[in-house]
């Protein structure tokens, strides 16, 4: 699932990105995240985060474009304020340290001028063909044209 609309800024030379999110009421998590009261599920503000960085990652180290990049920790998460359909989420990240395949980023997330998350995350990446496929990821023919 693509958890980012557009990259609005990278800046290379300070190993930072920023990445938008616009958030709308029809995304399929809020009908049960909550009842009532549509509330971004933290998890995907997270997911959000690590997908902006993962572009960065992309621009800065061009050794790892065509790898997969996933998620291995997470750390000092913190959600200050509830993000809500209508929000504009606008997703900051920077490169701490990038090793052959290790990535660890720094991110916060603001809505209207406002942090409403941060955390660091330490990705890895992996030659696609190594990852584990699940029974929904099965490998789909091309279609064959007449």
């Amino acid at each position: 699932m693509l958890m980012v609309d557009r990259i609005v800024e990278i800046q290379e030379e300070q190993q930072s990105i920023v990445g938008i999110k616009n958030v709308t009421g029809n995304e399929p998590h809020f009908p049960g995240h909550f009842p009532n009261y549509a509330v971004m599920p933290g998890v995907l503000i997270v997911e959000a985060m690590a997908q902006v960085g993962g572009v960065l990652v992309t621009v800065l180290a061009p050794h790892t474009r065509g790898k997969l990049m996933l998620l291995a920790s997470v750390e000092n998460a913190k959600f200050r304020k509830p993000v809500v359909p209508g929000d504009q989420l606008r997703l900051q990240m920077r490169l701490e340290r990038l090793k052959r395949n290790v990535a660890k980023m720094q991110g916060i997330a603001t809505v209207d001028g406002q942090v409403v998350a941060e955390a660091a995350l330490l990705c890895v990446l992996s030659e696609p063909s190594s990852a584990p496929k699940s029974e929904s990821a099965r490998e789909v023919p091309e279609p064959q044209l007449a």
